[in-house]
């Protein structure tokens, strides 16, 4: 498929818009420069305007008469003076001046006693990991000079540091991920806690840049995204981690927010993504912001191991194949994911054999998102069923191939009994809520560059999309509409991006067989007609999936023709031969009811 470029109002609009701001700027800075004294003149005959209307008005009546009699004779005598008026005027325009020069004290040019003893903290804590015993001239020692290693800083309001440089000797082993550490955790200390810090190493200069970052906005609601086919905007972050942004409704007004875009598809190198939290972090409100994207060009499964009903919202949609609950539905679903993914192998190399290009059908995105799957590992050894993400292997290691994706979320207590294969697979990582550093490096395989805080709002953590950079993550505001603790702006923004309701259709029950026969993914439907807690066993035909009835790909079965076809003639041996097959099922179906199931 070949992909659309952006209109250029939307590529090239911001980068216009910032040219156009930043020519505007300048004009007025110059326009201020050139017209200060007028504008400083003008400024002291207001003030003395205003004074004047103020002494006006503290002037009793009984002696306003004489005071305007002495004005009156004060303008005589200046008009009668030689060169009185001009005099008069100069005078003016010197006390207009004086009056109106800017009265804001100036900044200190350097820092207060406050600041300066942080400073002295902050170098004596930096003393034991920048110096050695053998060092002739050491940058840092006990009772130094700050001065010398910290030439650029800068204060926040509240008197903390706000941005510092530091320097450091030459032979400190910046290359390596534990010394570092060490150096940033102790500087997030004592800089104070509670604040986000970006950390930028300059291993060549010898450099280390602390900066604060600015918190990110919380408040933005799931809406329609500008994004390509194949993408799907995870959250948003810093604007110098990414080099794009995204026109959004922030509220009343329009901005522009730098975003995290995940890009699925066949060329895709991530195809996959595994998002891991604590309990409200918000793992559940990334999965439903990324079904509402993958609505608009797709199809999505959702099965949930939580049991928490957090994706009713979803149940019932146009596009939405279904959403289950229960053990014998994840496993009937994921049964037919996996026949279907290897269904789109099949038709499409049978495709590419024949020179024709790969059937529309298996070019439909097909999304499979699961919550909490090893709920279902547990409750699969008690009931003595197989684990279900043993059939993620195939979507997993294929999906890409087949316009499959698979996002698991997961929390950090059942983070090992994820099996190797969704491991593995999902290289695309997502870590929600609050997190320790070793956490943050085991499921995103990289330190992140910031400090993490343990009090974070729901939906916020890091990202990393493969190899790549690890990003600030802030996921949209998408939570679940029939939550009574929802606000109304929010469960409107939601219900307002969820597809229609699909009208219901004669559907025949096809059980799901060991061979991939649905040819329509579109069509299919998981159904969760028995109780979720019911054995699969006892489930019956509920646990089937409900499918349109459709024709076969032609590559597993003959295509339908209006004219008779002649029967072949049957011999004695394919007789027997079906007759003995008859009597092994019939056999086999007396055991299977004799031990109930």
């Amino acid at each position: 498929m070949v992909r659309r470029p952006l209109p250029s109002i939307l590529s090239t609009g911001s980068a216009q818009f910032a040219r156009s701001r930043e020519l505007a700027r300048t004009a007025a800075d110059s326009a201020t420069d050139v017209l200060h004294p007028l504008i400083t003149i003008t400024r002291g005959l207001r003030r003395l305007a205003s004074a004047g209307r103020r002494r006006w008005a503290e002037t009793p009546r009984d002696r306003r008469g004489p005071l305007l009699f002495l004005v009156a004779s004060s303008i005589l005598v200046v008009v009668l003076v030689p060169y009185g008026p001009l005099l008069a005027v100069i005078t003016l325009m010197a006390a207009a001046a004086w009056q109106g020069r800017d009265r804001t004290p100036p900044a200190p040019d350097g820092p207060d006693e406050s600041q300066i003893q942080r400073l002295h903290v902050l170098y004596e804590a930096l003393v034991p990991h920048f110096s050695t015993a053998d060092d002739p001239s050491p940058m840092y020692a006990h009772g130094g000079d700050w001065e010398d290693v910290f030439p650029t800083l800068e204060f926040d309001d509240s008197g903390r540091v706000a941005l510092l440089v530091i320097r450091y000797p030459a032979y400190f082993p910046d290359g390596e991920a534990a010394p570092r550490a060490r150096i940033e955790q102790l500087l997030a200390a004592k800089s104070g806690r509670g604040r986000e810090y970006l950390f930028d190493w300059d291993e060549e200069g010898n450099e280390l840049t602390l900066s604060v970052l600015s918190p990110l906005p919380t408040d933005i609601a799931a809406q329609r995204f500008v994004t390509a086919p194949g993408e799907t905007v995870l959250g948003f972050t810093d604007p110098s981690g990414v080099q794009r942004t995204l026109p959004l409704a922030h509220g009343e007004d329009l901005c522009d927010v730098p975003p995290v875009v995940w890009r699925t598809g066949i060329r895709s190198t991530e195809p996959h993504l595994l998002a891991v939290g604590r309990p409200g972090s918000g793992t559940s409100t990334l999965l439903r912001c990324i079904a509402l994207q993958a609505l608009e060009q797709g199809d999505v499964l959702v099965i949930e191991g939580g049991g928490t009903g957090e994706y009713a919202c979803l149940a019932g949609r146009e596009g939405v194949l279904g959403v289950e609950v229960g053990l014998a539905g994840a496993l009937a679903a994921l049964e037919w994911a996996a026949h279907e993914t290897e269904r789109r192998l099949v038709a499409a190399n049978h495709a590419r054999q024949a020179g024709d290009p790969p059937p529309d059908d298996t070019k439909h995105p097909l999304w499979i998102l699961l919550d909490r799957p090893t709920a279902f590992t547990h409750l699969a050894d008690a009931e003595g069923h197989k684990d279900p993400q043993t059939l993620l292997q195939t979507p997993l290691r294929h999906g890409r191939a087949a316009g499959v994706t698979v996002v698991v979320a997961e929390q950090f207590d059942a983070l090992d009994s994820l099996s190797d294969a969704v491991r593995q697979h999902t290289r695309a990582r997502v870590v929600l809520g609050p997190a320790s550093r070793q956490q943050l490096e085991t499921v995103l395989g990289a330190p992140p560059h910031t400090t993490p805080v343990d009090d974070v709002p729901s939906g916020r953590g890091y990202a990393r999309l493969g190899s790549g950079p690890v990003h600030r993550l802030q996921v949209p505001a998408t939570p679940d509409p029939y939550d009574d603790a929802t606000s109304d702006a929010h469960r409107q923004a939601v219900l307002d991006l969820l597809p229609p309701r699909s009208a219901p259709a004669d559907t025949d029950v096809l059980p799901v067989t060991a061979e991939p026969v649905i040819a329509d993914p579109v069509a299919a439907q998981p159904s969760t007609a028995a109780a979720p807690d019911a054995p699969l066993a006892e489930r019956g035909a509920a646990d089937t999936l409900l499918v349109k009835p459709v024709v076969l790909d032609t590559a597993l079965a003959e295509p339908v023709t209006a004219e008779p076809v002649a029967a072949k003639p049957v011999t004695a041996e394919a007789a027997v031969a079906d007759a003995e097959m008859a009597d092994k099922e019939a056999v086999g179906a007396e055991q299977v009811s004799s031990t109930g199931g």
